[in-house]
């Protein structure tokens, strides 16, 4: 009985519990393997995420700045204009003490004038007096009391007319110095409101540039300029524009008839179309240095705008050769940089 019983356990199968546990074992690997395929899904994606958020952050970064450099530009340009507004106001100042110095020393004379006046009128009546106390006076004598006495009385109107000019000279020039010092603040008020409108105009027309020729990585913005390389314009040594700059100006010349069709007549603006070269010499027929090399490209982008409808009184051009550069050093790169033509959109 007992070996028969021995015998019914040894039959009994236990692979199936042994391929359970492995199944179970084998899902749960499986399960955490998906967990950490989706993990590191997520986790790049967030660090894709955050790496496009810091270059939107460090693109709007150097929108900042740029627009830094350009308030600081025209902070400098405001700052000029008060010097000489003020500068203005310390002359017509001077003037004025000038002026009032004079009329004090009109006031002075004329006090003393008006003392020898009184002496000589003293000395009449002492004389008067006297001759009051004698019995019989001379034609003669009469004669010259008469003449002394008309005298006088020509001296006194005189006395009055000088004191009433001089009156009416303080009334003018206190009225002068109200009327001027209100014309000061007028001026200085439309100055603002002009350099106001002008900067709106140049935000504007540089927006629409920006817009325009932001393809074209070489063309930069630097404070209220626009820099374009000579190459993109000129040949080497050459002030022909080639077709590349001939549309690039196009573009150009339909922004600024844009803008110039929104600004008031009464706005003295104009465009200054400025050359530069590199700090390498030139030596040919035509252009014997870099001063004439950047003079005639700037006058060649000159006479295209103006062949494209830009008004010519409106325009104006200078070469500056390679005595302003923007770059340092003799590298390729920064010669390069020093080859430009700059655009700034600026009263007159």
């Amino acid at each position: 009985m007992i070996g028969s019983r021995r015998r019914a356990r040894s039959t009994v199968n236990v692979w199936p519990g042994y391929v359970d546990a492995l199944s179970a074992l084998l899902m749960l690997i499986i399960f955490m393997l998906l967990v950490y395929v989706v993990s590191q899904l997520y986790l790049s994606q967030t660090l894709s995420d955050r790496n496009t958020e810091l270059a939107h952050l460090n693109d709007r970064l150097n929108g900042l700045s740029e627009l830094l450099g350009a308030e600081e530009d025209r902070n400098t340009v405001l700052t000029s204009q008060l010097g000489a507004s003020l500068q203005r106001n310390d002359e017509l100042q001077t003037r004025f003490d000038g002026v009032r110095n004079r009329l004090m020393q009109i006031s002075a004379e004329s006090g003393a004038q008006e003392e020898r006046l009184e002496a000589q009128s003293q000395a009449i009546a002492d004389r008067d007096k006297t001759l009051e106390e004698k019995d019989e006076f001379s034609a003669s004598q009469q004669d010259t009391i008469l003449q002394l006495s008309n005298q006088i009385a020509a001296l006194e109107q005189q006395l009055r007319v000088i004191a009433n000019a001089l009156e009416l000279q303080e009334d003018e020039t206190a009225d002068r110095e109200a009327e001027l010092e209100n014309v000061s603040r007028r001026l200085n008020t439309l100055l603002a409101e002009r350099v106001s409108e002008l900067e709106q105009y140049q935000s504007q027309f540089f927006s629409r540039l920006r817009d325009i020729l932001k393809e074209n990585e070489n063309i930069r913005v630097v404070g209220d300029r626009f820099l374009l390389p000579s190459e993109l314009l000129f040949a080497s040594g050459s002030a022909q524009l080639g077709s590349a700059g001939q549309r690039e100006l196009a573009k150009l010349a339909e922004v600024l008839l844009e803008v110039a069709d929104r600004i008031p007549d009464d706005i003295d603006w104009i465009l200054r179309i400025d050359g530069h070269t590199d700090l390498i010499p030139i030596n040919t027929e035509r252009f014997p240095s870099n001063w004439e090399l950047s003079t005639a490209r700037a006058v060649a982008v000159v006479r295209y705008l103006a062949g494209e409808g830009v008004p010519e009184q409106r325009m104006a051009a200078a070469g500056f050769g390679e005595f302003f550069p923007v770059a340092e050093g003799t590298s390729p790169q920064a010669l390069q940089q020093n080859r430009r033509i700059e655009l700034k959109l600026t009263d007159r």
